[in-house]
């Protein structure tokens, strides 16, 4: 994630933030350009464009702008809330609450594709655009899987709460489970649909996906059954990033792309800190100082890879330090970096595209 600086006093300026913890000035999201800027009642008015607060702005807790003239579509609402096509009703209290740190983990993600440069078309522009529906399986007693379906992603917004997510967590055998990983993995569900599947993609990366992930016209049902039977393989982890990964070609992409987004916003984020590993200063072998680059586009996932190897070393015993869980309890081997190299060629097409 970027690190913002406030406009005015350049302090720093947390992603959530409406205000300047330093200054007190009111500042807003501004996704084109990537940064904050200060609004006053009436909004802010960049390259000519009149820009307002999200209407979610007290409801969802959004510090997002909006362009003033917009579609009727999109009801007031920045590109990350319009996305939103479902969500619980206004006299659901709790699941309401629940929705705005579910709407939070929405919008970094919105800002990494953004950032990313993959495709966001909304499914009210586009028929099989991206959608979200954010219901509650708590509060109204039905059923909410969470899923990927024809351009809409469906997340169950009682997985904000802790004790729930983490009670799955530890009886699925997950080592990490979260509402931002949820939408990370449903999202390359999407992806691997629009970009790999069909229209040119379909010729320029099918055989390939099929080559790495396996043939997904495999049936999905038959996989499910069969998995919950007999569960992973015993020698997975040889092959997948996880033992949900083995369960389907889907899910494997899915749980590659996941990654891929986990690895690369962390990176950045240790980037936009000044953070420099010195192999002159720290007390084993390392072979050079690691310092993340601004892209990794142009290189190979290798490159990317290394520097996450290391810094993902210094995360763990950062988190057992706190006695947490280690941050990135997961090994790569070499059929899973192959695979990572399928995403990462995937997302930097799309950005040149």
């Amino acid at each position: 994630m970027r690190a913002f600086a406030c406009p005015v006093c350049r302090s720093f300026v947390a992603f959530e933030a409406h205000r300047c913890d330093t200054c007190r000035t009111a500042v807003g999201l501004h996704l084109p350009t990537r940064s904050m800027v200060a609004v006053d009642e009436s909004g802010s008015t960049i390259d000519g464009v009149q820009w307002i607060r999200c209407t979610q702005n007290t409801t969802l807790g959004c510090n997002w702008l909006t362009e003033a003239e917009q579609s009727e579509f999109v009801r007031g609402r920045c590109l990350a809330d319009s996305l939103i096509r479902r969500e619980p009703a206004a006299d659901d209290t709790l699941a309401r609450e629940k929705l705005v740190p579910t709407a939070r983990a929405l919008r970094r993600l919105v800002y990494q594709l953004a950032e990313l440069g993959l495709p966001i078309e909304p499914y009210w522009r586009s028929d099989g655009g991206l959608a979200f529906d954010l219901l509650s399986s708590y509060t109204t007693g039905e059923k909410v899987i969470i899923g990927h379906a024809g351009g809409v992603i469906t997340i169950d917004v009682v997985e904000s709460l802790d004790v729930y997510r983490e009670t799955l967590r530890v009886r699925l055998g997950e080592p990490y489970r979260t509402m931002l990983g949820h939408f990370r993995h449903e999202v390359g569900h999407y992806y691997q649909h629009i970009l790999v599947e069909t229209g040119s993609g379909a010729a320029r990366y099918l055989d390939d996906c099929r080559t790495l992930f396996g043939d997904e016209r495999i049936s999905y049902s038959g996989e499910i059954a069969r998995h919950y039977a007999t569960g992973a393989p015993a020698d997975w982890a040889e092959s997948y990033i996880s033992e949900y990964a083995t369960m389907h070609p889907w899910e494997d992409f899915a749980e590659c792309f996941a990654h891929y987004l986990h690895i690369t916003d962390t990176i950045e984020t240790s980037r936009e800190a000044g953070l420099v590993l010195h192999a002159d200063r720290v007390r084993f072998a390392a072979p050079h100082d690691i310092a993340p680059l601004e892209s990794y586009a142009d290189g190979p996932v290798e490159r990317l890879l290394f520097d996450w190897h290391w810094l993902s070393l210094l995360f763990n015993r950062v988190n057992t330090a706190m006695g947490k869980n280690p941050l990135y309890p997961f090994d790569i081997p070499p059929a899973v970096t192959s695979k990572l190299g399928f995403v990462h060629r995937v997302v930097r097409d799309a950005g040149k595209d």
